[in-house]
């Protein structure tokens, strides 16, 4: 073993343990801190060549295991983040589906459909049928008013009106 390799294994053995402790005391995972120690030594290793004569050697390794520390908590941090969002998302999404759920009204929406589907087919009628049938049913307007708006008998009144319901039976048959 050359001059070079020994004094790399005295450095080693005399710093590894304790730079295991210094970078798990902010990681708090030893594997990783184990792995970050190694990494800085070989890092060490691999440059050491290009570094001044009176480079600090256990200072510029503990530089590079604290470089290493701090990336991997932000590494940490930035997953947390992201995980954050997507549960803050999932639960906004979660929230959001229970309040309409909660608000939704059968009777409202059944009602309004309906509605629609009896406007639909008085569209189907002659508009003077409509017009009866609506002063009838919307207005609530009784027969003799109706006549007598109209200037026609009550009897005619009464003939649209059943006109209207016949095709309303006729139309919503299958629904109600």
């Amino acid at each position: 073993m050359d001059a070079e390799s020994r004094t790399f294994s005295q450095l080693f053995g005399e710093y590894h343990r304790k730079f295991v402790r210094f970078a798990n005391s902010y990681v708090h995972d030893l594997p990783v801190a184990e792995d970050i120690v190694s990494d800085a030594f070989i890092y060490y290793w691999e440059n050491r060549r290009r570094l001044p004569d009176d480079t600090n050697v256990p200072a510029y390794i503990l530089t590079a295991i604290k470089s290493k520390c701090l990336n991997h908590l932000e590494h940490i941090r930035v997953k947390e983040n992201a995980l954050n969002e997507l549960q803050t998302h999932a639960q906004w999404d979660m929230d959001t589906r229970i309040a309409t759920l909660q608000a939704l009204e059968p009777t409202e929406l059944y009602s309004t459909e309906i509605r629609d589907m009896v406007n639909k087919a008085l569209q189907k009628l002659p508009e003077k049928t409509q017009m009866i049938f609506r002063k009838s049913r919307f207005e609530q307007l009784s027969n003799r008013e109706i006549a007598a708006s109209c200037k026609m008998s009550i009897k005619t009144v009464e003939a649209h009106i059943t006109t209207a319901l016949k095709l309303l039976h006729k139309e919503l048959n299958g629904y109600l």
